[in-house]
């Protein structure tokens, strides 16, 4: 009973790794970021019909521009494309965009299209081979680049239309939130000269969201009658947008770069900011510690300029002198379990018995508000390790690859915790759960390995059909996601 109740629970994605751990790109966690995205997406998740807590978010530290969605309710969005939008309304149009494709169903209904596109190829294949084989060589390969042919226009259709139905969607989303449509207009003339470059100099949102004039023109047609096409980005929070711009800016450019862009002279609370991560990346701890006094004492109840700066005191070993300013951020920004685990951290650093203690219901708590923070599981771990609850920190490092997407060490460690747990206790029962489930997805892994070393294998044994003619194609991370989301590697 309890296993059927497991695979129902993996069925539905509770039991499954989480997506936000999956390692094929690097992810950007940042609480401010990601409560001002959150924040200011909830309109337009709520007129499609969903629910915003279900909604997740995902930051990838990828320069190119690019947003998509898998795995379900999930939306990846590049670093570049944010700091290629110019106003919030851009980004926020590619969101209601995005937006259309879960509301729609277009994941699922994508794996349909491929399925289908993929039939045709490969009884081409095999009809182009059969012909080959029997000496009809021209013919042969006839069939099958016609085979190819037909898949390509029949996937190429159906994701078109997939664009389209998004767009009218997006549209349609704006409106209701009471947003500009313009941003997205604008957003896509940007990228629409790209479709004549080569592929590999496109940014992959041309690639996966295929554009032409008509179809802007379509959603200008849809936009420009809404009442609200004419009005401005809200102040506030495009203000808040160029701060978080300028800080990813400020944090993952050379410094030399960032103070470029953000010289002295310019005061504004988005140079500083940017400045302060410019300042702390070359090591130059005084001049960014003023910096962020400088934003301190403009916005005194400013949690993440308290982040900040805490993290720049426990950097520059100023440990014990990093704790109130850290403090002081978890106070005012409560539900954000990023910057308790940044408190929790400090403490855990100090390797005292006394903070040890101390840091532990602090990560607790960060952990139940954000099951994927795998930082904050390894201090916790840690903390458990040192005041002798060994069977915890074994559960604790479970949880740890298990959000990480690593299935042998979740059970590895899951393992060792049911051996010291109490049974039936929550966690003995939670350790179970990882044990069973990561054991599941191990096999599966290592299935798929044996199945592509056997795969590779043939390759190089195996009948071809025309030698040099094709090549492999570099996986967009599009791709890559929907592999391992679907177990794939």
């Amino acid at each position: 009973m309890r296993k059927t109740l497991l695979r129902i629970l993996a069925a539905i994605g509770i039991a499954s790794i989480p997506v936000a751990q999956v390692q094929a790109q690097s992810f950007l966690r940042d609480a401010e970021t990601e409560a001002f995205l959150n924040r200011v997406s909830e309109p337009i998740f709520r007129a499609a019909g969903l629910t915003p807590s279900s909604v997740k978010i995902y930051l990838l530290n990828d320069k190119s521009l690019n947003a998509f969605v898998t795995g379900g309710q999930n939306i990846f969005i590049h670093s570049g494309l944010i700091l290629a939008s110019d106003d919030i309304n851009q980004l926020l149009g590619v969101i209601a965009h995005e937006t259309g494709h879960i509301a729609g169903g277009h994941g699922i209904r994508t794996g349909d299209a491929y399925a289908t596109a993929g039939n045709i190829s490969i009884l081409s294949m095999v009809l182009g081979a059969a012909a080959i084989l029997a000496g009809g060589g021209d013919a042969g390969m006839g069939i099958l680049m016609a085979g190819q042919s037909v898949a390509q226009r029949q996937f190429l259709s159906y994701s078109r239309a997939q664009e389209s139905t998004s767009d009218q969607a997006g549209a349609k989303y704006l409106q209701a939130a009471g947003i500009s449509g313009r941003g997205l207009i604008e957003f896509f003339d940007r990228l629409r000269d790209q479709e004549i470059l080569a592929q590999v100099r496109q940014d992959p949102y041309v690639r996966t969201h295929p554009l032409n004039r008509s179809r802007i023109l379509a959603l200008q047609q849809i936009v420009t009658t809404s009442p609200y096409y004419n009005k401005p980005p809200d102040p506030v929070d495009n203000e808040a947008f160029g701060r978080l711009k300028a800080k990813l800016r400020g944090y993952l450019e050379d410094p030399v770069q960032t103070l470029r862009t953000y010289p002295l002279t310019d005061t504004s609370a988005a140079a500083r900011y940017a400045r302060v991560y410019a300042y702390h990346k070359s090591l130059e701890w005084d001049l960014a510690l003023a910096e962020a006094d400088k934003l301190l004492k403009a916005e005194p109840d400013n949690a993440y300029y308290y982040e900040i700066k805490g993290q720049i005191l426990f950097e520059n070993g100023k440990v014990y002198e990093s704790l109130p300013v850290f403090q002081k951020a978890v106070d005012l920004a409560p539900q954000q379990p990023l910057v308790a685990t940044a408190l929790g951290q400090a403490m855990v650093s100090l390797e005292d018995n006394a903070m040890m203690k101390r840091a532990i219901p602090i990560l607790e708590d960060a952990v139940r508000k954000d099951k994927t923070n795998t930082f904050a599981w390894f201090n916790l771990a840690k903390a458990y390790s040192w005041i002798g609850l060994d069977a915890k920190a074994s559960l604790a490092t479970a949880e740890r690859f298990y959000a990480g997407g690593n299935p042998v060490g979740a059970s590895n460690h899951a393992r060792r915790a049911l051996n010291g747990l109490k049974v039936g206790t929550p966690e003995w029962l939670r350790a179970q759960d990882i044990l069973y489930v990561s054991e599941e997805a191990a096999a599966k892994f290592l299935k798929n390995q044996k199945k592509r070393r056997r795969l590779d294998g043939d390759s190089k044994t195996g009948f071809t059909l025309s030698t040099g003619a094709q090549q492999t194609k570099a996986k967009s991370p599009e791709e890559k996601f929907r592999e391992q989301l679907n177990g794939e590697n």
